[in-house]
């Protein structure tokens, strides 16, 4: 089984990058692809990002400098990636990576556009931190 769909091609290698922050991966079909962190981050496909359905999706902002720690075999089907930000709960199934090689340009430039269009930025420094998690605000205890 390649991925979740026996169609798809399966990965022959994946070579993590470190300097240049490309995943590589090489199918079985020829096609090779390379993935930016960045760009795997903010299409990780948990429902952290991804939401619970369509119009749910969380615009991530200032991943630029994101790295990935580890990269994780999930069974014969899938790898899940740990970020340096913390985030690991995205499984890349060998089919949703061959699709994310496949439309790379149109995926990136959608983000670029809904980054453009609510005014976020790649850049963590760019970035307020999040709101404090609990219902206490500012009050100390």
């Amino acid at each position: 089984m390649a991925g979740l769909d026996d169609k798809t091609p399966l990965p022959t290698a994946l070579t993590l990058h470190r300097k240049s922050r490309v995943l590589e991966i090489v199918f079985d079909d020829g096609n090779q692809f390379s993935l930016p962190f960045e760009y795997l981050r903010v299409y990780s496909p948990s429902a952290e990002v991804r939401g619970h359905g369509a119009g749910q999706e969380v615009l991530q902002l200032g991943k630029r400098d994101v790295d990935i720690t580890a990269l994780d075999p999930v069974g014969n089907y899938a790898v899940r990636p740990a970020f340096s930000d913390g985030h690991d709960s995205g499984l890349f199934s060998w089919d949703y990576l061959y699709m994310l090689g496949q439309q790379h340009a149109q995926l990136w430039q959608q983000y670029l556009d809904r980054l453009a269009a609510q005014g976020g930025s790649r850049d963590p420094a760019d970035v307020p931190p999040p709101a404090p998690k609990g219902g206490c605000g500012s009050h100390r205890h």
